[in-house]
């Protein structure tokens, strides 16, 4: 059987992961954002 200790332990990395996980989606959808704005004052199509 798992103590608490090792599954606190897992639980913050899982915590941790889906962290950096979060900030590089969001990181990606202002990326895709700024290029699309970008894109559409420049007047390029699609």
């Amino acid at each position: 059987m798992i103590d608490k200790q090792s599954t606190d332990l897992i639980r913050a990395r899982q915590r941790s992961r889906a962290r950096v996980m979060a900030l590089l989606l969001g990181a990606f959808v202002i990326l895709v954002f700024a290029i699309s704005i970008v894109k559409i004052q420049l007047g390029h199509p699609g």
